[in-house]
């Protein structure tokens, strides 16, 4: 498990080549994914020990130039986000589902990270700019007011961003409604 994970989104997808570059040089952190993102975007997702992610990451921005979207550090990152990434946690019975959209994949996962570690909440899953014009969006489970909770906090970091495009949190939905079907 890594310590501290960051994500680049920049413009460009030959300058995300170059930037996941850079950072890899800077210092020794691991590329987590590296991969071109809707719409036409591109993401960098490194993990490591703090410090070392830290110093890439401020590499990474300042070799992005004008190509930079947006970024974020989290450190202590919950361990139920990493797996929420790579596909969809199923549940027998979900009492409130929420979910939260945002116009950035960084933003996305830090938003996440928050609402799971605001709440006593499961993540369903992650679906970051494939398919969706580039932006993101997770969903969360559990007791109706657990979910409120962790949306609420994932939300006030958004809005602090102007990044929120919209939440929802649903009482007793239909199963079918939960897991994603693109």
């Amino acid at each position: 498990m890594h310590h501290s994970v960051a994500i680049l989104e920049l413009y460009s997808i030959a300058r995300g080549f170059e930037v996941a570059d850079v950072m890899l040089k800077e210092a020794d952190v691991e590329l987590l994914m590296n991969r071109s993102i809707c719409p036409g975007k591109f993401m960098i997702f490194i993990g490591g020990e703090s410090e070392a992610v830290r110093q890439s990451v401020l590499a990474g921005e300042k070799a992005a130039d004008d190509a930079y979207v947006d970024s974020m550090i989290i450190h202590n990152i919950h361990p139920d986000i990493l797996p929420a990434i790579s596909g969809t946690n199923e549940f027998d019975e979900v009492e409130a589902l929420g979910i939260v959209e945002t116009f950035s994949v960084a933003t996305a996962i830090e938003a996440a990270d928050a609402g799971l570690k605001a709440a006593d909440v499961k993540i369903v899953q992650m679906h970051l700019a494939m398919a969706i014009g580039g932006k993101a969006y997770y969903s969360l489970a559990g007791e109706v007011a657990a979910v409120r909770e962790a949306v609420d906090a994932g939300v006030a970091y958004i809005k602090e961003k102007g990044l929120l495009v919209h939440q929802v949190v649903i009482p007793n939905p239909r199963k079918e409604i939960i897991i994603d079907r693109i």
